[in-house]
């Protein structure tokens, strides 16, 4: 007989399951085929939610842009936003691949989540893309900043999906310096992202405004930090190891958080753009099919590089007793 698609005379040479700190069970054998990862995303582990909680809303967002690309085939102002939806499509898609495949022996696995980071880098670029468009301070349009906005948008995908993919290769000799790396990886392309947010709401802040958009970025602001609060922290597990193992533990809570960041800003971008039309220029096809396919070139080269040419940490054995 077999669990989860392994012949039961292989289980003495199983590979040893990645484990998190604070999560003691509910871990699937590890290096499961990519079928037997498929299958297990049915089962209860300490990863289905994980994955379900990327995979549903990846659904809900298609489903969106396909009624905006109804709504809006012919109007070239609604382009940023199409965009920004089909990263939003592809980051959860992306991610709940790599949790479902996170089982699978050291190179597959990696290959996975590279490919979830590549995803959310160009998820930074096509917020860029909509701020841009949409939700630009009215006084900075123009400026220099405004203007080269986009391509260090662009430049810094580039640099977010480097050095989180490399960061893979240094987790198993060096755990620290991998999170951290993978940590800033993201968190700096964000705030550079959310500069005209976070002006736009400290103005508000200090003097008051109407705009209806701005308690939307609010939102999506607070659930950008408890994301990052809750990834780094490692609450609750952390307080009672064993006891969220299966539901509740951080990684769940920071899928959570992250997706209603993602609904909220886009409810927010989408309100700036109904409000703001006609008050901000319209991005022309370079600025923004231009941009992104910029983005996803050098994204999926550095994919390439990273399946064809690095080699993730040594597969570890353990004998059987």
């Amino acid at each position: 007989c077999c669990s989860f698609g392994i012949p039961t005379a292989l289980k003495g040479w199983m590979l040893l399951p990645y484990r998190e700190p604070g999560i003691l069970s509910g871990y699937r054998p590890a290096g499961l085929s990519a079928g037997a990862c498929l299958r297990s995303v049915f089962q209860l582990s300490n990863e289905t939610l994980n994955i379900w909680t990327h995979l549903l809303p990846a659904g809900y967002f298609l489903g969106t842009l396909v009624r905006r690309l109804r709504a809006a085939r012919a109007d070239p102002g609604a382009r940023a936003l199409l965009l920004f939806l089909g990263t939003c499509c592809l980051y959860p898609l992306a991610s709940g691949g790599a949790h479902a495949l996170g089982a699978m022996a050291g190179p597959g696995r990696h290959r996975g989540y590279c490919c979830d980071y590549a995803a959310l880098g160009l998820y930074g670029l096509g917020s860029a893309l909509a701020y841009s468009a949409y939700a630009f301070p009215l006084e900075w349009v123009g400026s220099t900043f405004h203007d080269f906005y986009v391509p260090v948008a662009v430049v810094n995908t580039v640099l977010s999906t480097g050095l989180s993919c490399y960061s893979r290769f240094l987790e198993a000799e060096r755990p620290r310096l991998s999170k951290a790396s993978r940590i800033l990886a993201f968190v700096y392309p964000y705030i550079f992202d959310s500069i005209p947010i976070f002006y736009r709401l400290s103005r508000c802040a200090a003097g008051g405004c109407s705009e209806g958009s701005i308690r939307l970025h609010f939102r999506h602001s607070l659930c950008a930090l408890l994301t990052f609060l809750i990834l780094t922290s490692r609450l609750p597990e952390r307080l009672a190891p064993g006891t969220f193992d299966l539901i509740g533990h951080s990684h769940q809570l920071f899928h959570v958080c992250g997706i209603l960041g993602t609904h909220f800003q886009l409810e927010a971008v989408s309100m700036d753009m109904a409000e703001r039309r006609g008050r901000l220029p319209i991005p022309s096809s370079l600025e923004t099919f231009g941009s992104l396919g910029i983005g996803a070139a050098a994204s999926l080269a550095i994919l390439g590089i990273c399946f064809l040419r690095l080699r993730p940490e040594p597969i570890s054995r353990e004998k059987a007793h």
